[in-house]
């Protein structure tokens, strides 16, 4: 009886020791975070949220009390840690990931099988947008990304392309200098709304950077860069859209070519108007001297002014063939 009672308690040992000890041993690999629930509450830092946090800097005021998330105890990689059966690990990679815009994780099917991403311009028309996003899973709102959004790269992506569909559809190409300086170029007052588009490529990822910099703290994932790499027009506006970009790519070259030959004159006339100065100066300089000296003599006397007007007529008569005097 007694070896029987003590097999079974061995046995039972046995059995909790492998399922209490062993198995609740756990291990976090370097790209990755872990965060443990006890009976389905996850493990949390106190009464800290994310409002405490850095990232909750970014977030607008109408923002922080509905996305007030708790801050949980996160597991750094190593290990082994320990759980115990009522405990659940929940693993997580912070590795930076890839997505693309059109690639849909809910639907391979929609936007043209993931290839391209439909958007309205703001003289209504559907253009295609090719372009990803590099994001990764943020260490500091592991509560939103885990159980805060059911789907949380649908979510962003979701967000994301909503806020690039609104850009685009109000996007108006900033004035440029030479608007202001009363010399247009061609290229910038086209008014083609995908023309515009194109030239600002980087506008268009760094407003979307700004207004996507407040994802880590609502949703848990942080968008490090959006990248919008091609805007193409309908296939039926194709054409007309290149012979409007001939046309003004012509305009343009008129234009500078103009203002290059109008400079040209301007600088011209500049030296020309110095030129004539300068041989002005030189005419009046002789005389200024003379009128000098003549001051100078006039202030030592008369008969200074005399002897100069004598030697003065001497000279003339050196060189004279011929003199006419009068007689009294």
């Amino acid at each position: 009886m007694m070896p029987a009672l003590f097999g079974v308690l061995f046995g039972i040992f046995g059995w909790l020791f492998l399922r209490w000890i062993l198995l609740g041993l756990f291990t976090v690999q370097q790209d990755e975070r872990a965060v443990k629930t006890s009976f389905g509450r996850a493990k949390r830092m106190g009464q800290l949220t994310v409002l405490e946090s850095p990232i909750g800097v970014e977030m607008r005021q109408s923002e922080r009390e509905r996305y007030a998330w708790p801050q949980l105890q996160v597991y750094p990689p190593g290990g082994p840690y320990f759980k115990w059966p009522w405990e659940k690990v929940y693993k997580v990679s912070v590795a930076t990931q890839t997505h693309s815009l059109a690639v849909d994780p809910e639907d391979r099917h929609a936007n043209h099988n993931g290839t391209i991403l439909d958007a309205v311009t703001k003289d209504e028309l559907n253009t295609g947008l090719r372009g990803q996003i590099r994001y990764r899973v943020c260490e500091q709102n592991l509560y939103a990304f885990i159980f805060g959004v059911k789907n949380p790269i649908v979510h962003v992506l979701g967000y994301f392309i909503s806020v690039l569909r609104e850009r685009i559809a109000n996007f108006e190409a900033p004035r440029r200098d030479s608007l202001a300086s009363g010399h247009p170029d061609a290229g910038a007052i086209s008014g083609v709304s995908i023309n515009d588009l194109r030239k600002n490529l980087k506008d268009i990822n760094d407003h979307m950077d700004d207004e996507c910099r407040c994802s880590a703290a609502r949703y848990g994932i942080a968008l490090d860069a959006s990248l919008i790499t091609e805007i193409d027009p309908p296939a039926e506006v194709d054409a007309a859209l290149a012979a409007i970009n001939t046309a003004h790519n012509h305009v343009s070259s008129e234009i500078s070519l103009a203002q290059a030959a109008a400079d040209q004159k301007i600088v011209q006339s500049k030296k020309a108007v110095e030129i004539e100065t300068l041989n002005a100066q030189a005419e009046v300089e002789p005389l200024l001297a003379l009128a000098e000296q003549v001051r100078t003599l006039k202030a030592n006397g008369r008969g200074s002014l005399d002897a100069y007007l004598r030697n003065l007529k001497l000279g003339l008569f050196e060189k004279a063939k011929r003199a006419f005097v009068e007689v009294q």
